[in-house]
């Protein structure tokens, strides 16, 4: 049994296989859609998210877990005489850290540590493995903690959307970046910098912007080893494959995996896209 108990949120999408390995509890997000709301990955799954999305005459908006959600987490584990790590999607994007912070503070203990990621997806997972992995070793809270904020200082994100209008319409970026991509065609590369969604660089076709990313994610991990990569995409399996085959040859890292992304961050950022996260020199 673990000393620290690590929970993350649904937007993490890291493989039932790794939950189940690391005993990670997971709090989930809640898309809503008219009168209707889906615990994310949970009551919906991706597939069922994208089926709906491309019938749908409306589009769904997405919501925080409760304090309350965390609170009853945080106690269970701490009953079972656990301490509790939380890495959660970053709050430049999402309430959710805010939320955790709430329980944390009604319950008043010093056995919770909560950890903004300052990233998003499968690059907050790669934070919330190497902070399992740590604790599954017999790490202390601090230690685990000091682990987790270490990878989230090297991991980084590069990701290329089909069309900027999720993002837009989700407030996850404004008019003028909006506007970029509907400009010339143009493919602007996206990255999550200090917790916010800024554009890296701009290309002209999906191939190139593909290209790009791979060369972006090079750039940003330098010479560290070893490196940890996560492709994930929003519903485009095979183009997604390719992308992390080309990935693998090209930075042959230790650690690969691929994934899609969950119904909340499908809501934000639209079918199509594809992204590159690296978790570099550890």
């Amino acid at each position: 049994m673990n000393q620290v108990a690590v929970v993350t949120d649904s937007t993490a999408a890291l493989p039932q296989s790794i939950l189940d390995e690391f005993n990670i509890r997971v709090i989930p997000l809640s898309v809503i859609w008219g009168e209707e709301t889906f615990a994310d990955g949970v009551d919906i799954t991706p597939s069922e998210f994208y089926t709906r999305l491309a019938k749908s005459d409306t589009l769904p908006s997405t919501s925080q877990p409760s304090a309350a959600l965390f609170k009853d987490c945080f106690n269970e584990l701490l009953d079972q005489g656990k301490d509790v790590i939380a890495i959660l999607i970053s709050s430049g994007i999402s309430g959710t850290v805010n939320s955790a912070l709430q329980a944390q503070q009604e319950i008043g203990s010093n056995r919770i540590s909560v950890v903004d990621s300052k990233t998003a997806a499968l690059a907050t997972a790669l934070v919330v493995l190497a902070a399992a992995r740590a604790a599954a070793a017999g790490g202390s809270l601090q230690e685990v903690t000091d682990t987790a904020l270490q990878a989230q200082e090297q991991t980084d994100v590069v990701f290329a959307v089909d069309t900027l209008e999720f993002l837009h319409r989700g407030g996850r970026i404004g008019g003028a970046k909006r506007m970029l991509g509907s400009m010339l065609n143009i493919k602007p590369i996206l990255e999550i910098q200090d917790g916010v969604i800024e554009v890296a660089d701009q290309v002209r076709t999906q191939k190139r912007a593909l290209e790009h990313m791979i060369s972006l994610i090079q750039e940003k991990a330098g010479e560290d080893q070893p490196l940890r990569i996560a492709v994930f995409h929003a519903n485009v399996p095979e183009t997604a494959q390719s992308l992390l085959d080309d990935t693998k040859k090209a930075l042959s890292p230790e650690e690969i995996f691929l994934a899609e992304l969950s119904p909340v961050i499908g809501t934000h950022v639209g079918p199509g896209t594809l992204a590159i996260a690296c978790m570099h020199g550890m």
